[in-house]
């Protein structure tokens, strides 16, 4: 099931809002550091989970 996930990264503390079942890599809105890759389904979640949201 795919859902909204709050995600700390871990360079630099900044909290971001990612989906699970990303088709694309997604980085860090201040330091570019990236945060989740695609696997074909479930995303790799780099950061830190804080919440998942939905």
């Amino acid at each position: 099931m795919s859902s909204f996930i709050e995600v700390e990264c871990p360079n630099c503390k900044n909290k971001q809002v990612v989906f699970s079942n990303s088709a694309v890599e997604v980085k860090c809105e201040k330091c570019q550091t990236v945060l989740v890759q695609p696997k074909g389904g479930k995303s790799k979640i780099i950061g830190k989970v804080i919440s998942v949201l939905g």
